[in-house]
């Protein structure tokens, strides 16, 4: 329990009908086990502690008083374990029967739960035994335990973690169309643990899982739902042991149904919180008790979470290739009708790319040729630059020709070399001292080129400029940081690489099955967009080495892309600090970068973030195509004299 992650189980303990020893005896069995793989969070299954068919058993107070006799010693048996409970039992109160969800920690009752909504229709008749139970909160004496609350609005709040705070519903109550658990979400709760019985029936297992899913991002929350099986009466229906964990619309684990009853996964809990502040239309209540629910406290240690939930250390590029082809596809639309939308408003018929040979200037030239063919425009009107400088290899030009060629755009080579050097003569800047002045006289001079020539052309500049760039201001300021329209403006630099691998493909899949005798038109596309993916980011702003070899890498100069994206996706997107995100980098980049490599770029990371902020608040409009963005006018309204004070001694604290 670190870092706001809690491990939680939803587990199903095995079942007797009637059987309320053995089935006491289980629940604790399977507790133990759930306990000893790290779980703080334990929800069991739906009138476990006497089996959901049991029926008309229910009608005999005998078995009921067993039930409760038999709650008290699971209490007593699990009070050593660190851990709350939550598990499934018939109430009997001043006559009228109850089906409840009872909440146990360190061997006392916090409080008895009960089902909201009661199905008699179909296979279910409940309403033969339970009553609907109340939402206001009462206390009552069950189990041996005294003023226990009893009610549906209820909460319980960790006071060793106050980011978790527990909700229970039953069942039913989530299936319909106003489930308790988005009052409970509302009034503070971050794990809702659905105790439950839900048989299993052919294309069921789809509907729940997507049921609970979407419940987790519709209340953003942690969602656990562990269903009955083993044991249950098979007169007629089976129940399959369906038990999920879901977190703000993502599937942590998962068994069954018809598995081992068993899945365990972590929460981050501290992570709700945080997308809920961000969000102004989630208007919670500021004190449970304002909506009228009761809160309960308890503790549990807090202790390191050994975390099994995957951490993906490319979070905007999905794993699966089938969804990584969708994304792709879904994001060149976003770009591709920015595009065409401004350029249909301004009524131009031209519009100017600075090509260099490089991943951004690509991806936004394939972009202007998928907006003119949207508008039916000729191809020629998009005016492809290049403009060669101290630092322009053969490579790079040779590919930025072939491609301005192979999608049929006009061309323009206009050196650089020597207007730059008068500008040198006209500051007194010495040609051989490259420092920055060196570097950035460049790509402003190639902006007043593009620039100029739009208003020659009767044109606008199409900016190339990613998402990545823009965090690390990665960009020179009055230089490459304008344009008109910047496409590539919500595109990380990890993503940016398949989207130009994705166009590839589609141009290598176009190619005719019979073989030609000359090169296909595509089949060349293919080829030089596969050698500029192959090209190492420079910004070629340098004297090429004697050996041919670039004289800048820019992921030796900044750091790896992968890890700015990862440092950028979980800061601004998930709002976590910094410790934290250093703790997931080390774990989804192990093998890849020691601890310090990490740590040194984390250092990086923050420091330009902050220090550059001037820049991405004079960025160019552009399109947001995912879940983060920086534009000052959207996503990201950040001050350019911010501090990252408090953040860089966050990282300076960190130890490896």
């Amino acid at each position: 329990m670190r870092d706001g992650y809690v491990k939680i189980c939803a587990a199903t303990p095995e079942v007797r009908v009637g059987d309320v020893d053995f089935n006491i005896a289980s629940c604790e069995k399977v507790v133990r086990e759930a306990v000893s793989r790290g779980a703080k969070v334990v929800a069991l299954t739906e009138l476990c502690v006497t089996s959901y068919s049991v029926d008309d058993l229910l009608r005999q107070p005998y078995l009921l008083d067993a039930a409760e006799h038999g709650l008290a010693t699971f209490a007593a048996n699990t009070a050593e374990l660190d851990c709350i409970v939550m598990l499934g039992i018939p109430v009997a109160l001043s006559g009228n029967l109850y089906n409840c969800s009872a909440v146990v920690c360190h061997g006392k009752l916090l409080g008895l739960v009960p089902k909201r909504n009661i199905p008699t229709y179909h296979e279910f008749y409940e309403g033969r035994h339970f009553l609907a139970g109340p939402l206001e909160v009462s206390s009552v004496d069950f189990a041996g335990f005294k003023g226990v609350p009893f009610g549906a609005a209820q909460l319980f709040r960790c006071e060793t973690m106050p980011s978790l705070v527990l909700g229970t519903e039953i069942c039913e109550d989530l299936w319909v169309p106003n489930p308790p658990s988005i009052e409970l979400a509302l009034n503070g709760a971050t794990l809702i643990c659905n105790i439950s019985a839900s048989n299993d029936i052919v294309a069921k297992a789809d509907y729940r899982r997507d049921l609970v899913v979407g419940q987790s991002a519709r209340i953003i929350c942690a969602y656990t739902y562990s269903s009955a099986g083993m044991g249950e009466s098979t007169d007629e229906i089976v129940f399959g042991a369906h038990n999920l964990i879901a977190e703000n619309g993502a599937l942590l684990a998962e068994s069954g149904p018809f598995g081992s009853g068993f899945a365990i996964s972590e929460v981050d809990v501290a992570m709700m919180r945080t997308e809920r502040l961000q969000m102004s239309s989630y208007i919670t209540s500021a004190t449970p008790e304002e909506g009228g629910y009761h809160e309960s406290a308890f503790e549990l240690s807090v202790d390191e979470t050994f975390l099994t939930r995957p951490i993906d250390p490319h979070p905007f590029v999905p794993d699966d290739d089938l969804e990584r082809d969708q994304r792709c596809e879904h994001i060149l639309d976003i770009q591709t009708f920015g595009l065409a939308s401004r350029i249909k408003h301004i009524g131009c018929k031209k519009v100017l790319v600075g090509i260099s040979g490089g991943l951004d200037s690509t991806l936004a030239l394939l972009v202007s040729a998928r907006a003119f063919d949207r508008l039916g425009l000729d191809r020629a009107g998009i005016i492809a630059v290049t403009m060669p400088g101290f630092g322009t290899s053969n490579r790079t030009m040779d590919n930025a020709l072939k491609l301005a060629e192979c999608l049929g755009c006009t061309t323009r080579t206009i050196s650089i070399a020597d207007a730059v050097l008068q500008h040198f003569k006209d500051i007194g800047h010495d040609p051989e001292v490259h420092d920055t002045t060196y570097e950035n006289a460049q790509a402003r001079e190639r902006t007043q080129v593009l620039l100029d020539l739009a208003n020659q052309e009767g044109g606008f500049v199409v900016g190339t400029g990613d998402l990545s760039e823009l965090a690390l201001g990665w960009c020179t300021f009055g230089g490459d940081s304008l344009s008109n329209y910047g496409v590539n403006a919500g595109v990380p630099k990890t993503l940016l690489e398949h989207l130009v691998l994705h166009e590839a493909l589609i141009a290598r899949d176009r190619l005719p099955i019979a073989e030609a005798s000359e090169p296909a038109y595509d089949e060349e596309l293919y080829s030089v967009l596969k050698d500029i993916i192959d090209t190492p980011v420079t910004p070629e702003l340098l004297p090429a080495k004697v050996d041919g070899e670039f004289s800048q890498k820019t992921e030796e100069i900044i750091g790896p892309y992968e890890l700015h994206d990862f440092f950028l996706y979980h800061m601004l997107r998930c709002g976590h600090r910094p410790r934290k995100v250093f703790r997931l980098a080390c774990i989804a980049f192990e093998g890849t970068y020691e601890p310090s490599e990490i740590l040194h770029w984390m250092r990086t990371f923050y420091s330009r973030f902050f220090s550059q902020a001037f820049k991405r608040n004079a960025m160019p409009d552009g399109p947001k195509v995912g879940t983060v963005g920086l534009s000052p006018r959207g996503d990201l309204r950040m001050a350019s004299d911010g501090t990252a004070r408090l953040w860089m001694d966050e990282v300076d604290a960190i130890e490896v």
